[in-house]
């Protein structure tokens, strides 16, 4: 057998490994599990960080003020140095619309060592702290909530004794890139980080959805949330991983009724949304690079490479092994764009988005060896490590 071939069985080997031995990742079904009223309802602080959130905030925030919460629950929004009057913002709607209670605070510039989302989630939980809140909510400010979202979350923490219930908000889909790219990014990040392990009492794997996180107090505690992570980028999988490596229960799933209104509409801005973090995901690491485009390559690239390659040398067996892996691969799509409410025929389609993740993995690895990684908002963080430790 030529070498070409070689490649595509082993492409084809590797997708029926993830299809059937990586927790079944592809399955959209893990949603927020079993829940019954807990009667007497804990009290909850609803934490926002917002950074230049203006335009966002009319579309998120008054759901927030509007939960219909049978317990005490408060909102704390943390003006992160904003400069289109976020903070003013905040404080029209709340006076407008009414509801839960709403703090407006700001903590000022973050210090070395901490990124500034984390550093206003501290203050945050700073200003919650007087409540003393049974759980909190760490929210973002681009995040919809249904009016029962936040009795839904406790009510499913307190069944099931978890410490952390996260969940991911179902992503803007509307403009052709977000098309695209959107549900793939779920896609793989369940690929990562299969939500089925997430969930499993002793399983190692943790990860959550910075977007809506519901957290019992004692364990942000035990956890020294945020200070222990203070410096992390992709900050929801390090909160999990605290959580969990302190002895945490925790739980990730699809969301039903939480929803992104934040818009992606052209690749430059989802290419952002992607390449600010990716490089940090490989703990900034050039052989994790090397590897993570090779995998990617053998993964998504080589099938269809194979049915052309196969179909111009006239060799069947390569346009077989390709054929099949793509099939594979495009199956185990489905459910994600059925999630989205997406056309089925994106799903072949696949590897071309996994290509753009790909280009999108090394400029965010480009972007860090010029100094310009990790940058959000106006700031750029270093990696770990490379400023002094605070303690």
């Amino acid at each position: 057998m030529s070498a070409i071939v070689w490649i595509a069985v082993v492409s084809l080997l590797s997708w029926l490994w993830l299809s059937l031995c990586q927790g079944f990742f592809w399955r959209t079904d893990v949603r927020l599990p079993p829940r019954d009223d807990p009667g007497v309802w804990p009290s909850v602080a609803v934490v926002v960080p917002a950074r230049d959130e203006a335009e966002v905030l009319p579309l998120s925030l008054p759901s927030l003020l509007a939960q219909d919460y049978p317990g005490r629950a408060e909102v704390f929004l943390v003006d992160d140095g904003s400069t289109d009057g976020t903070g003013e913002v905040a404080r029209e709607l709340a006076a407008r619309t009414g509801g839960l209670p709403l703090t407006v605070g700001s903590p000022g510039e973050p210090p070395a060592g901490w990124t500034g989302k984390l550093w206003a989630v501290r203050h945050g939980i700073g200003l919650a702290r007087a409540r003393e809140p049974e759980f909190l909510l760490l929210t973002d400010a681009d995040i919809a909530h249904a009016p029962d979202s936040l009795r839904t979350l406790v009510a499913a923490a307190r069944t099931g004794g978890f410490d952390m219930v996260s969940q991911m908000a179902r992503l803007r889909v509307e403009s052709l890139w977000e098309r695209l790219v959107v549900p793939a990014f779920v896609y793989f990040f369940a690929q990562l980080y299969p939500f089925r392990w997430i969930g499993r009492r002793g399983s190692r794997t943790a990860a959550a959805a910075g977007g809506c996180v519901l957290l019992r107090a004692g364990a942000a505690e035990r956890a020294r949330i945020p200070d222990a992570i203070r410096h992390a980028v992709i900050d929801d999988v390090a909160l999990a991983r605290a959580v969990k490596g302190g002895g945490g229960h925790i739980w990730l799933g699809l969301a039903e009724r939480v929803d992104s209104v934040r818009p992606y509409p052209r690749l430059h801005d989802l290419w952002r949304m992607v390449s600010r973090s990716a490089y940090a995901q490989l703990r900034h690491n050039p052989l994790l690079l090397l590897g993570t485009v090779a995998g990617l390559a053998l993964v998504y690239l080589v099938p269809p490479a194979a049915v052309v390659a196969g179909a111009v040398a006239g060799s069947a067996a390569t346009m077989a092994a390709g054929a099949l892996a793509w099939a594979v691969m495009t199956a185990t799509y489905l459910p994600m764009l059925r999630y989205y409410g997406q056309p089925l025929w994106l799903a072949p389609l696949l590897p071309f988005t996994a290509f753009l993740y790909l280009l999108m993995t090394v400029d965010s690895a480009v972007q860090h060896y010029r100094g310009r990684g990790a940058a959000w908002k106006g700031r750029t963080y270093a990696r770990p490590g490379a400023v002094p430790d605070e303690g």
